[in-house]
């Protein structure tokens, strides 16, 4: 009989799989609909909110032990999409920007491979090209995700320099410069990011044995 928490990991990760589908169906819909990329907010936004304040169960499962990933990597992640989440939802002005379409688009992508993998592996059975998938399409779907999230933080610097809405942080650093900060150190910690799942491709993917020597 399989254990309780694999069968809450399976529920979790089945849903999650579903509803980032939808997110990507209600972020390319607008698309096609208006043949314009400013309407992902309106169509996706919401959800999508919701389902990255979920996703801070992922850092507890990681934290307690219950999936192997450990918390740094898991809540570095967490960290910059709902920093990223944020600042959109608080910034009106930029929430039609094609920088919000792009990574919407690029983080739903994601989701609806990793996910499928996660669930497949609850049941004890993933197909291999699930796996290598989820191993090899955040090659070109991170970047753009990356570059996305970075362009809408500089666009929304403005913004958040005339609204009182953002709060100052420690010492007196008002939040517009610490976004200037974050601007700066963001390529790298993305950088760090993608160079883990290199390594992790490399670990689940395997690498293709060397020839003995006659």
């Amino acid at each position: 009989m399989p254990k309780l928490s694999n069968l809450y990991l399976l529920a979790y990760n089945s849903l999650q799989a579903v509803a980032w589908a939808v997110c990507l169906a209600l972020s390319l819909s607008s698309f096609v609909s208006t043949k314009a990329v400013n309407g992902a907010y309106a169509s996706a936004g919401d959800l999508i909110y919701f389902l990255q304040m979920v996703q801070f169960l992922e850092v507890m499962h990681g934290a307690i032990g219950l999936v192997p990933s450990g918390v740094v990597f898991p809540l570095m992640q967490w960290a910059g999409r709902a920093h990223f989440l944020f600042v959109l939802r608080q910034t009106h002005e930029v929430q039609e920007s094609p920088s919000v379409f792009i990574t919407f688009v690029a983080w739903s992508l994601s989701e609806v491979i990793r996910y499928p993998h996660y669930a497949f592996n609850c049941l004890g059975s993933c197909p291999s090209w699930i796996t290598y998938l989820r191993y090899t399409a955040f090659i070109v779907l991170y970047p753009p995700g990356m570059a996305g999230e970075t362009w809408l933080m500089y666009q929304a610097l403005p913004f958040v320099k005339k609204t009182s809405v953002f709060p100052n942080f420690f010492a007196g650093l008002s939040y517009y410069n610490f976004l200037r900060v974050l601007l700066v150190c963001y390529p790298f910690l993305c950088l760090k990011l993608y160079l883990h799942m290199f390594k992790q491709r490399r670990s689940k993917l395997g690498k293709h044995p060397k020839k003995k020597k006659r």
